[in-house]
């Protein structure tokens, strides 16, 4: 394990890069700024190491983006209509930073632009970072002081598992979830990226990208990734959905009868599977989570500049965001996002990455 120093914050306070490596020398490299995922190591066919996800090479692009790169989200994750929600008959009127519309928490960042207290662990077979933040009572216009701790373990597998807990005073909605943007073959787009989803449903969305409320099957679909299929075979077939998103932007469903918040009982199931045919590179997600947002890097665009000078174009990464459903606190049929005092809130999401040799 490393431990470095990675800047400094406006406010004078010192920022912490810390590594992690296995006994395969995949290494994941991770800040106390945001929980962010700096960059992810791993081998391709060939024994050849390299970076796998986007970002930046020093905080001052971390602090200053509008793309969540590698970060942690919350206190509500994807989008809450019209920025704001009714809970136990009183309104709560957040701060919109989409429009009219809130997306990751908030116009402040969320948890994405906070520093987390941090420390790092180390077992056989595993080394860690444990994180924790109390987002207090008010933050962004949230009721509750909602404490929070992230775990990040990689093991001798070569998995990257991501642990969630929380508790709240107050009831309060949570989603909380990983902005990793993915592209294993250091390509300059993803769109030839092989994407496997395990899910019949998905959920569509208005022109602003809120969920209608709508479950619809993928079936005959471009939304169909039940067999593995190239992200860009069906991305510009001329779906409404497609077009108002730029490409894929929706949530894939995995259960709809959670009534509880927390996915503590549910064991992690594999969701998505991605392989890149050049480096042979593989990425397997599991998670206790009801949901899974697909993204394909809509929004990227040549001026942003990331890691090693790379302008990140559009569809340069994808993001598979584990998650309860966006808008959940206006959408009543959806698995509950409220946490309530004396629960405890407990969501894992499991990366695996490997080779496939017939690719």
């Amino acid at each position: 394990m490393i431990e470095q120093p990675f800047g400094t914050l406006p406010d004078g306070r010192a920022v912490t890069l810390y590594g992690l490596t296995n006994s395969q020398g995949v290494e994941v490299r991770i800040t106390d700024f945001g929980g962010i995922v700096q960059s992810i190591r791993v081998p391709d066919r060939y024994g050849v190491m390299g970076d796998v996800v986007l970002g930046y090479d020093d905080l001052e692009g971390f602090v200053g983006q509008t793309e969540y790169f590698g970060a942690l989200i919350g206190r509500v994750g994807n989008r809450i209509s019209n920025a704001r929600f009714k809970l136990d008959g009183k309104t709560y009127e957040l701060r919109a930073n989409l429009g009219t519309d809130q997306l990751h928490g908030g116009p402040s960042g969320g948890f994405a632009k906070v520093l987390w207290d941090s420390t790092l662990s180390s077992e056989k077979g595993s080394e860690g970072l444990h994180l924790t933040y109390l987002s207090p009572d008010g933050e962004e216009r949230y009721p509750g002081n909602l404490s929070v701790e992230v775990d990040y373990q990689l093991n001798d597998d070569n998995e990257l598992i991501i642990d969630y807990r929380a508790t709240a005073d107050k009831a309060t909605p949570i989603n909380l979830t990983h902005h990793c943007y993915f592209n294993l073959g250091g390509v300059d787009d993803v769109l030839g990226h092989e994407l496997w989803i395990n899910a019949e449903l998905f959920l569509p969305v208005s022109e602003r990208l809120i969920p209608t409320g709508e479950v619809r099957d993928v079936a005959r679909s471009a939304f169909d990734f039940r067999l593995p299929t190239r992200i860009g075979a069906r991305i510009a077939d001329g779906d409404d959905q497609l077009t108002w998103a730029g490409g894929y932007d929706h949530n894939y469903v995995f259960r709809t009868s959670d009534a509880e918040v927390s996915a503590a009982a549910m064991p992690p199931q594999l969701v998505a599977r991605v392989c890149e045919p050049q480096s042979g590179r593989t990425l397997e997600v599991e998670t206790t989570e009801p949901g899974m947002q697909f993204y394909s890097g809509n929004s990227l665009h040549p001026d942003i500049i990331g890691k090693g000078g790379r302008a990140y174009r559009r569809h340069a990464g994808f993001c598979l965001e584990t998650q309860h459903f966006p808008d959940s606190p206006n959408q009543p049929t959806f698995p509950s996002t409220i946490l309530r005092p004396g629960q405890d809130y407990q969501s894992r999401t499991l990366y695996r990455f490997g080779i496939d040799t017939n690719a």
